[in-house]
């Protein structure tokens, strides 16, 4: 796995959901070599993923949920680069809201590997926060990418529409928490955490109840 990496592009823009908007900080990673990469979660702007992307090939652009803060600049991306938009299907309601007239280009299974640079990312279908909410796993790093679905701390947020707390407890009790304690989790806002950190707090998260 020589050569292969992990960069983060800190994008900053507004999430707007049932009427409501809010300002955030967005993690978007690339993940690849010197030559191609992949983007997780083309958030807010395309121009200053681009530039991180310098002269590297995209091969695909992939969503981890589409909630707009994380989809609104992957048309914007794909289009400077060529690269496909790839969505879980469960979503394609929530992609909608934001892009009623682009369509991603192909839609994301559980289990699909996605290829680059020599290594593979693992999807895990891991709704509640979004219906098609995914995971990517990356064993050969020792790193899951989580998206909004669980957090250093706990879960992403379930109180809007689409979203379900059993759903997302589920998701990481049964296809998280069971990848090894060292794995670190790259989040789709703040800082990192690992499987081991967060693993012990389940039944703490569960009483919460949210």
């Amino acid at each position: 796995m020589a050569g292969v990496r992990v960069e983060r592009v800190v994008t900053s823009g507004v999430f707007a959901l049932d009427g409501g908007s809010w300002e955030v900080d967005n993690n978007v990673w690339i993940i690849g070599d010197d030559h191609e990469a992949v983007v997780i979660d083309a958030a807010h702007d395309a121009g200053a993923i681009i530039a991180a992307l310098g002269e590297r090939r995209l091969t695909a652009i992939v969503c981890t949920h589409a909630h707009n803060d994380h989809i609104n600049a992957a048309p914007a991306l794909a289009e400077a680069t060529g690269a496909p938009i790839l969505l879980h299907l469960d979503d394609r309601v929530l992609w909608k809201q934001t892009h009623q007239d682009r369509e991603p280009d192909s839609y994301l299974s559980d289990n699909q590997r996605i290829e680059v640079a020599g290594t593979e990312l693992q999807v895990l279908h891991t709704p509640g926060h979004a219906p098609g909410a995914i995971s990517l796993y990356l064993p050969q790093l020792a790193m899951v990418f989580t998206g909004d679905t669980l957090f250093a701390g706990g879960p992403g947020a379930t109180g809007r529409s689409f979203s379900n707390f059993p759903t997302i407890i589920r998701s990481i009790r049964d296809r998280l928490l069971t990848l090894p304690a060292t794995t670190v989790v790259r989040t789709g806002h703040g800082e990192d955490t690992t499987i081991g950190d967060e693993a012990p707090h389940l039944e703490e998260w569960i009483a919460r109840g949210h």
